[in-house]
């Protein structure tokens, strides 16, 4: 397969965008890792010879530190997953309109919503990991640890094979209704 290295319309700038709650919302586009390169099949088993793929991670603050599990933890973790849930569903439904194939990840399960599911779950963590370079707390689930953020970050992942320009220009177009407005 043949991969862009673009990132964005800029390059390494991600869309920095804020909640109605004042919690930040990250979100960059990326050549796919090695991880989703190498097993792209066994992920999407639906997506056959795809030439170009790009990975939009998510990044979500949460109110809290992720790291414990509490119930209070537990429920604000499922509350950003359906955020992006939304917002994903909105994002994919308009690029797949558009005829770009896309698909969102489900946090939870790391199997994809709009296809089939393949015989390996994606790692939302690894694939952050791989791309942004942030460390990862290894415990009973592995936490990542964003830079400003620290471990109050919830990570999602969608992939897609729309340009990035197309995938930035939807993102920010769909943003507000979604109660999220972009930082300059």
């Amino acid at each position: 397969m043949n991969y862009f290295q673009v990132y964005s319309s800029e390059q390494s700038c991600p869309i920095n965008l804020v909640g109605k709650t004042g919690q930040a919302i990250q979100i960059s586009i990326h050549s796919p890792s090695q991880y989703i390169c190498a097993n792209c099949e066994r992920i999407l088993p639906d997506w056959k010879q795809q030439s170009f793929l790009w990975v939009v991670i998510v990044l979500q603050q949460s109110q809290y530190r992720l790291d414990k599990s509490t119930a209070v933890v537990e429920a604000e973790k499922e509350r950003l997953r359906e955020k992006f849930m939304r917002f994903g569903f909105d994002l994919a439904f308009n690029l797949r309109d558009r005829n770009y194939l896309t698909d969102l990840i489900d946090p939870r399960t790391g199997y994809p919503l709009l296809s089939h599911p393949g015989t390996v779950p994606h790692d939302d963590t690894a694939v952050v990991k791989a791309l942004l370079n942030y460390p990862v707390i290894k415990n009973k689930c592995r936490v990542l640890v964003h830079p400003n953020w620290g471990t109050a970050v919830y990570p999602s992942i969608m992939i897609s094979e729309a340009p990035p320009i197309m995938i930035e220009w939807v993102i920010k177009s769909i943003a507000p209704m979604h109660e999220w407005h972009e930082i300059r």
